[in-house]
């Protein structure tokens, strides 16, 4: 038996009082896990039919079965479909830090603590990092499962919501 006393003992766990609720402002209510499900597939809707005509009018074009396979450059694809992205979403990311969905739905992208998001974290830390993260084949399978599976937290938050500080809220 060890005669230091417990707050000295440099093998004792830390004593910090940990919480996974981001502090936000007065008033803020988070968006629910089903409003921010709804606003992701209306995203994705806005995102294939802009890469349906994008198909149709340049010679990009990921349905092609003829280039579905191995020596594809996935990094080429991720850069003009990131590209795409901020084509559709840019605009409503810019001026009212939501997307197409997020707008439709009443959700607006915040910083953790209720203060507007800038647009450079959005585009670079929320969806930009992401976006490195799916170039790699097996890193995408991981980071989708797991950035999905956050959400089921009391904070609500994903993965790419950790990373850029955010949280979605009802507007």
């Amino acid at each position: 038996m060890s005669s230091v006393p417990e707050q000295n003992n440099p093998y004792a766990p830390p004593q910090a009082q940990v919480q996974d609720v981001p502090p936000t402002e007065e008033g803020t209510v988070l968006a629910s896990r089903w409003m921010r499900l709804w606003g992701a597939v209306i995203d994705v809707i806005f995102i294939l039919l802009a890469m349906w005509v994008a198909s149709l009018i340049t010679p990009w074009n990921i349905w092609d079965p003829s280039k579905a396979d191995m020596t594809r450059f996935a990094l080429v694809d991720a850069i003009l479909g990131y590209g795409l992205f901020l084509a559709v979403q840019a605009y409503p990311l810019y001026k009212d830090s939501q997307t197409w969905g997020k707008k439709l739905l009443g959700m607006r992208i915040v910083r953790a603590d209720g203060s507007p998001a800038s647009f450079g974290r959005l585009i670079g830390l929320r969806y930009g990092v992401p976006c490195l993260f799916n170039v790699i084949p097996a890193v995408a399978q991981v980071w989708g499962l797991l950035d999905a599976l956050f959400i089921f937290r009391e904070s609500r938050r994903c993965l790419h919501d950790n990373i850029a500080d955010t949280i979605v809220i009802k507007t």
